[in-house]
């Protein structure tokens, strides 16, 4: 089982990482703007429930990966670091997009939410790198991976339900002045973005000190 101090070691990288905007959080933010805080709060139930079982398929495939192969982590922290910079690039890229996606102004029923939420938790590309590259950073070697993976990766997805709901509420709370400015939504977009792109030059570098040192 993993240790309490992992549980506290990774407690503050993944606030971090739920705190940067990604695809969970402007879903969360455009569900409030067009249906309401009830509607964006149902969306973050079920975009939890999507992330919990994410990480736990992921617990189960990468931990018999990481049991096998010493290398592995090596490689999937270069490649999660790239993925994170081409996210990165990407939001600031397309930052304008964004605001035309918004969803419909016709809230669809509370199952509905909760399902739509269930499909981006499970699908996020954010977290799905971040849970496969970094979180086998916080394993102790002589325990079972999957194990710790699952809690670990359950910790990160109650921690995502907390930030999204914050998100929600706020933007709930705020509709007409989010509405009213497409720049203050670009600029979110932007600054999730250079987050990505600090954060994946991060795992980059620590993947390449992880390969040398193998």
């Amino acid at each position: 089982m993993v240790s309490i101090a992992a549980v506290v070691a990774f407690v503050p990288v993944a606030a971090l990482i739920v705190a940067i905007p990604g695809p969970s959080v402007l879903f969360t933010i455009g569900r409030a703007l067009s249906d309401g805080r009830r509607s964006a709060l149902l969306t973050v139930l079920g975009n939890g429930v999507g992330l919990a079982v994410q990480s736990l398929v992921i617990a189960v495939g990468l931990g018999a990966l990481l049991a096998a192969a010493s290398w592995v982590l090596a490689v999937l922290k270069v490649a999660g670091g790239l993925y994170l910079v081409w996210l990165g690039v990407q939001s600031i890229r397309h930052r304008r997009e964004w605001v035309e996606a918004v969803p419909g102004t016709r809230p669809p029923r509370h199952r509905a939410h909760l399902a739509s939420g269930f499909v981006l938790g499970v699908t996020n590309p954010k977290t799905l790198v971040f849970l496969s590259a970094l979180l086998p950073q916080f394993l102790d070697p002589g325990q079972p991976a999957p194990a710790q993976m699952a809690v670990l990766g359950v910790v990160f997805a109650v921690l995502a339900i907390a930030g999204d709901s914050v998100w929600a509420v706020a933007a709930g709370s705020a509709r007409e002045w989010f509405g009213r400015s497409r720049r203050r939504v670009e600029a979110m977009r932007a600054a999730g973005g250079l987050a990505l792109i600090g954060l994946g030059a991060y795992t980059l570098a620590t993947g390449t000190e992880a390969r040398g040192s193998g």
